[in-house]
């Protein structure tokens, strides 16, 4: 049996190895661009890798949540986010009730669903500036889900990859970016406590 799972230890090892090379092999010019990527590029890789695995769910790895604080309700949360966002000086820029529609479309009650939309103008614009592709990211969603067991939650994209996953992005942008995400995240964190 040691032998079979020794065996079997060696032809993954191979594999692996194997695989490597190959990787090298085909996108050798590739790869050379790693040394530009920003410092923390590896650990938010990990991050998402690790998260992937526990889950199985792709969505899962890329996203924050944060559980609403018993007893507070929809109206305190929502109360909150535009109260955090307005002391911030980021923009509601659009709230879509989905939960709402649904139940309009098929007359059907259904879990509390809704997303926030808040938006710093001049950072979208620089994000953009320095590549359209950031446009796909805009603007910050909140979303305030109610789970199947009737518990509140709130999401945002982590935006650690964004900042952090590719090239180093110029200070003056990534400080923009990063300040963007700490106010995102206090929207989310204050909004799940009540915290005006």
């Amino acid at each position: 049996m040691f032998k079979l799972i020794w065996n079997l230890l060696a032809l993954i090892g191979l594999a692996i190895v194997a695989g490597l090379i190959t990787v090298m092999v085909q996108h050798g010019d590739g790869l050379s661009n790693l040394r530009d990527f920003d410092e923390k590029a590896p650990q938010v890789y990990m991050e998402l890798a690790k998260t992937l695995l526990a889950t199985g769910n792709a969505a899962e790895a890329t996203i924050w949540k944060v559980p609403v604080d018993d007893g507070l309700s929809v109206q305190d949360v929502e109360d909150t986010l535009r109260f955090v966002a307005n002391e911030h000086n980021i923009k509601n820029v659009g709230e879509l009730p989905l939960s709402t529609q649904v139940e309009a479309m098929t007359g059907e009650t259904q879990r509390f669903l809704k997303i926030y939309m808040f938006c710093n103008p001049l950072t979208a614009a620089q994000m953009v500036a320095y590549s359209d592709a950031f446009s796909a990211y805009l603007p910050c969603r909140v979303s305030l889900v109610e789970d199947s067991d009737g518990k509140l939650w709130l999401y945002t994209l982590n935006m650690d990859m964004m900042i952090h996953g590719g090239k180093t992005l110029p200070d003056d942008l990534k400080a923009e970016a990063n300040s963007v995400k700490d106010t995102i995240l206090d929207i989310i964190n204050r909004g799940a406590h009540g915290e005006f």
